[in-house]
């Protein structure tokens, strides 16, 4: 498989905005249809070009890749008629920023969880909990997190390297697929949210060589890359199996750090009173107590 981890810029541009081009019919644009021989799935160029007022000229100037200079107004313009998503605008704009020579800068992301978070990581006693950077290491987890992702922790994938990553659990390790029951949305969304940070983090060798790992080892991944899907992770629901307490249906909520620039906290919140707190509570007895520790070390 080709290394699709390391497209330059202007391919990255190229095909984000084809491919959204391409999702879209005249008729959910509003437009008029006009015969029945289309050449291209979704809208044409000079459709586009039409819906955010600007000449073919320039739009087909954009979609080659071209976004240097383009103002803040053309980027609404073109997100308006590409019907952008909020995740969608937001990877326009960074993908604008990284064409710029003044926005080329790398951004850091923070590498280690500081104290104060492994004693907030310690009093969530009855959640679990762990902190991750955007590309799926996790860097700490309380005793109930790592109970609840013991399939993850135990892969075979991290007994000689580390940090443990749920990303590469997802497609490179068989058991990924009974952990999680809904494997395909989980697929689905682990990709969007990797897609989402090369915007962000266009210079980011960590991140574009695990891209670059997933991308030669799985099949399931290329699929997925292509489509050039971008999603935040906020919450929503994680469905999964767990060995001793079986399926689970867990609420969660996942939030930035805002002093370390690239880590968030993830914690599940089932309902009072449901199955998924009593699994929680047996799960909890069964690991016993415990600290939070870094689940990386130099």
């Amino acid at each position: 498989m080709a290394d699709t981890g390391r497209k330059t810029p202007a391919a990255e541009v190229r095909e984000f905005l084809s491919t959204r081009r391409a999702r879209i019919t005249p008729e959910q644009a509003g437009l008029p249809v006009y015969g029945g021989n289309r050449r291209v799935a979704g809208l044409r160029r000079e459709e586009v070009a039409l819906l955010a007022g600007m000449s073919v000229d320039y739009y087909i100037r954009l979609e080659r890749g071209n976004l240097t200079g383009a103002s803040d107004s053309v980027l609404d313009a073109l997100a308006q008629a590409l019907q952008l998503d909020e995740a969608e605008r937001t990877h326009l704009y960074d993908l604008a920023r990284a064409a710029t020579p003044s926005g080329r800068r790398p951004t850091v992301t923070a590498s280690r969880v500081r104290p104060t978070i492994l004693r907030l990581l310690d009093s969530m006693t009855d959640v679990p909990a762990y902190v991750r950077n955007a590309r799926f290491d996790i860097l700490a987890a309380n005793t109930l997190g790592r109970a609840l992702y013991a399939p993850v922790f135990d892969s075979p994938l991290f007994a000689r390297r580390g940090p443990v990553n749920s990303a590469r659990f997802m497609f490179l390790d068989p058991a990924s697929r009974e952990f999680w029951t809904d494997w395909e949305k989980g697929a689905d969304d682990s990709v969007a949210f990797l897609r989402t940070e090369t915007g962000r983090a266009p210079h980011d060798k960590a991140l574009t060589d695990l891209i670059g790992e997933l991308t030669t080892k799985s099949d399931d991944f290329v699929r997925r890359w292509a489509r050039h899907d971008v999603k935040f992770h906020r919450s929503g629901v994680k469905n999964l199996h767990h060995p001793l307490v079986g399926d689970l249906a867990l609420p969660y909520e996942a939030m930035d750090l805002p002093a370390d620039p690239g880590l968030r906290l993830n914690f599940y919140t089932p309902e009072p009173d449901s199955r998924e707190r009593e699994a929680l509570g047996l799960l909890a007895s069964w690991a016993g107590s415990g600290t939070a520790v870094p689940t990386v070390h130099d």
